[in-house]
């Protein structure tokens, strides 16, 4: 019948393995590879090569691999499946390996992992074996279980004591099994008698066997293994003559390293000796779980994986090779070798966990644990490993460090400063410490939550505003700081405080709202609460501070002055040289009687700059100490603007106006008087403005004319004196035609020098006289009692009448 899975064709049949006694037969019939797992029942009394399950399958398009995956309990009892091919036929066999020495007290259930390869496809099952109790299983060991007994040969060269035989199977020795020699000993015909050691092991005489050639020692033993379990037999031991033939080993490395990743069946060493016909063979140990030898070639070969993990003892076999002939078996050399196997790095550390991803809040303390790993070497179970921890962003050993495989917080989380925080990768790198060295790299990335710490918090601040703002007036900002990440994620509002302001919730802005009056009220108190966001892992957590701002109301004029009178006219006598005090301008604001500050300045009428004002009081300002000298009375209109002088803007102002009717000091005047005649405030002053155009120059016109007049003149006399000079030579030579010359020479030039000076010899002697006459009057003015008009200067006095 043939079944398919996975691509693969599965042929069940029954198959037979005919082991040499005591083997039994084994055979299980295989009916679809899906059908694993497999049971199976075995005695204890099964040894080394008994088949424990075959099976046969089709695996046409790819060579099939058969592995035994791992065995529960561990234990090499049980050889490596093999796979055959019978034509088309692929056929696989489990067999118990040459060490297997099954015993149902000790361990009665083993499980076996298959793994079947064809191709891509992969198959595994569990084959389970139980192993039941033999009530006639012998402990004994070889042909010494059967009733015939054994018989062994010696060289009366053993060594004294030396291991000849082993009576229990391997593996029983801990058992405690009772085993004595119940027959004589006695000399001259034994040389000493033989012994049995706590191993089963029978020994030589202490004496040894030399000169005992030919003789056969028949010992009586008895093995008793428990409960009615025993076996009584014979075991002779024939001594045989030293070998006549030279046989010996060549020259052989005593020590042999061979490394643990060798496959079974993997060549270690050949060992050769001298002579005809030469066998070889393993005497100790015996039976040899990981190693064998060939008979013809000497080739000592491995048998078992020899992973040190896994078959424990492994690392060091002291082998004893026996070379003999094939016709004198009796005649042989010995050879002892020790094989050490040396440790593979093969795999790198394994780690848990594999990869380290974790939050905490920035508030974690130094010292917290984030992590513990557990790492393993697979090549070398407990051995040392070395950690480092390597940081990747930010770089740095700042944050975290690694004691003792844990992984801790080195300093403080500080997520209150831009790029500092919010996650940390790095790696930690463990080393075994094999040849070659292996390495496994751990990611690890902690990621820092923010905490919200800190309330934000803002500095008491003034404002002032002006009474007279208009709603939507903005006022300033409220700065709020917070000491938590992002610094500016605050929210403004107003906790207490009038209504007619308000706080933009986003960049606290603070606005009027509503109209103010200084009169009413000059000081508000505005409370403003503020209220952090987004600085938390749970958006919830929130905090808040608060902070009192002033807003001072700034006056501003509502009135303009008013002044008492508005009016007045008077009459002064001032001296020469003198100033005198003309009046006092008298204003207030009635509506704000506490506005007392004014400003006073001069805005009309102050001709020739003879008044001023010492605050509200206006003087005439007579300091002119030469002539000329105003000899007829004269009136000046003044205006006198009065504006509040206070720190608020606009300046509202209003206007006076006082006549003053100026009267010439004369020493015929026994006493000054001022009349002052006042207009009632009902009455509106007229005035009449008298605009006269004359000339004045500038200075730098005068400058100006002055320097281009002195270098005209230097041109001309420049140019006279040349003529001169020509004229001179010329009367001195009598020569016609050089006078004649001389003419035509200088005619050209004279007629354009004639063209040139006719025009400023008209003008020149006028200019200078209207020139010299206009520059020393800067003023014009009328005389108010014949109303002729008049130059004058500022400075000097002088007058010139028009």
């Amino acid at each position: 019948m043939v079944f398919k899975a996975m691509g693969l064709d599965v042929l069940g049949e029954v198959t037979m393995a005919v082991l040499r006694p005591p083997a039994l037969l084994l055979a299980l019939v295989v009916s679809e590879l899906h059908c694993l797992p497999w049971f199976i029942n075995i005695s204890e009394s099964q040894g080394p090569g008994s088949v424990l399950q075959s099976f046969s399958f089709n695996c046409t398009s790819h060579k099939p691999t058969l592995e035994l995956v791992r065995v529960k309990p561990s234990t090499t009892f049980f050889n490596l499946p093999s796979l055959s091919r019978r034509q088309q036929v692929y056929v696989g066999t489990v067999t118990l390996s040459s060490s297997a020495r099954l015993d149902a007290l000790a361990v009665n259930h083993y499980e076996l992992q298959l793994r079947l390869t064809c191709g891509k496809h992969v198959t595994e099952g569990p084959l389970y074996v139980d192993v039941h109790r033999d009530p006639d299983y012998s402990p004994c060991a070889g042909r010494f279980a059967s009733p015939a007994g054994e018989i062994i040969q010696v060289r009366e060269t053993v060594t004294p004591g030396a291991q000849l035989y082993t009576l229990l199977l391997p593996g029983l020795e801990p058992q405690r099994a009772q085993i004595s020699i119940n027959s004589t000993q006695d000399p001259p015909y034994f040389p000493g008698p033989f012994s049995i050691n706590g191993q089963g092991w029978l020994l030589a005489p202490s004496q040894g066997l030399k000169g005992q050639a030919k003789k056969v020692f028949q010992l009586q033993i008895l093995v008793t293994f428990g409960q009615n379990r025993s076996c009584h037999r014979m075991l002779k031991v024939k001594v045989l003559p030293a070998p006549s033939s030279q046989i010996s080993f060549l020259g052989q490395a005593p020590n042999i390293t061979v490394p643990e990743d060798l496959a079974p069946g993997s060549k270690v060493v050949q060992v050769r000796a001298r002579g005809f016909n030469v066998r070889y063979e393993i005497v100790s140990p015996v039976p040899c779980p990981l190693f064998s030898i060939g008979r013809e070639d000497g080739v000592i070969r491995t048998t078992a994986p020899l992973e040190l993990a896994q078959a424990r003892g492994a690392a060091v076999t002291r082998l004893q090779v026996k070379a003999y002939e094939r016709l004198m078996p009796w005649a042989g050399v010995d050879l002892d070798l020790t094989v050490n196997v040396r440790s593979v790095n093969r795999w790198p550390p394994r780690c848990l966990p594999a990869m380290l991803v974790t939050e905490i809040p920035e508030t974690t303390p130094v010292g917290t644990v984030l992590n513990t790993f557990t790492c393993a070497d697979p090549d070398s179970p407990g051995s040392a490993l070395d950690y480092e921890l390597r940081f990747h962003s930010p770089p740095g050993p700042a944050s975290l460090c690694l004691r003792d495989r844990a992984l801790e917080v080195n300093a403080t989380l500080d997520c209150d400063t831009p790029g500092v925080c919010f996650q940390h990768a790095a790696s930690i790198l463990v080393l075994d410490g094999g040849q070659p060295l292996m390495t496994t790299e751990v990611p690890v990335l902690v990621m820092v939550t923010p905490v919200n710490e800190f309330s934000p918090a803002c500095v008491p601040h003034t404002f002032r505003i002006r009474e007279d703002a208009g709603p939507y007036t903005l006022l300033g900002s409220v700065v709020g700081t917070d000491k938590d990440y992002p610094h500016n994620s605050i929210e403004y509002y107003v906790a207490s405080g009038p209504t007619a302001f308000s706080v933009d919730r986003l960049s606290g802005e603070v606005h009027l709202l509503g109209s103010l009056d200084y009169e009413l009220q000059t000081l508000y108190k505005l409370t403003v609460l503020l209220t952090d966001h987004g600085q938390d892992q749970d958006p919830t957590h929130r905090r808040s501070g608060s902070c009192t701002i002033t807003i001072e109301v700034e006056d501003v004029n509502d009135y303009a002055p008013e002044c008492q009178p508005p009016f007045q006219e008077l009459t002064v006598y001032a001296p020469l040289g003198r100033s005198v005090e003309v009046t006092k301008v008298s204003c207030w604001v009635p509506q704000e009687p506490q506005r007392l500050a004014f400003s006073y300045s001069i805005v009309g009428g102050n001709s020739q700059s003879r008044f001023s004002l010492r605050g509200p009081i206006l003087v005439h300002d007579n300091i002119m100490l030469g002539p000329p000298w105003p000899e007829q009375p004269r009136t000046y209109e003044l205006l006198i603007r009065v504006a509040d002088a206070g720190p608020s803007i606009p300046h509202l102002s209003t206007t006076a106006t006082v006549i003053v009717h100026l009267v010439p000091w004369s020493t015929s005047t026994v006493a000054t008087r001022t009349h002052r005649a006042t207009v009632p405030s009902m009455m509106t002053p007229l005035l009449v403005t008298d605009m006269e155009a004359f000339w004045q120059p500038e200075p730098w016109f005068v400058v100006v004319l002055t320097v281009t007049s002195a270098l005209f003149l230097l041109a001309l006399g420049w140019l006279f004196g040349r003529l001169f000079q020509g004229l001179a030579q010329m009367l001195q030579t009598p020569s016609k035609p050089a006078q004649a010359l001389l003419l035509n020479s200088i005619r050209g030039p004279e007629e354009s020098i004639e063209g040139f000076m006719e025009a400023p010899r008209m003008e020149m002697p006028q200019t200078p006289s209207s020139v010299m006459s206009l520059r020393h009057f800067d003023g014009r003015a009328q005389d108010s009692r014949t109303g002729r008009d008049y130059l004058f200067n500022t400075l000097t006095g002088a007058r010139r009448w028009l």
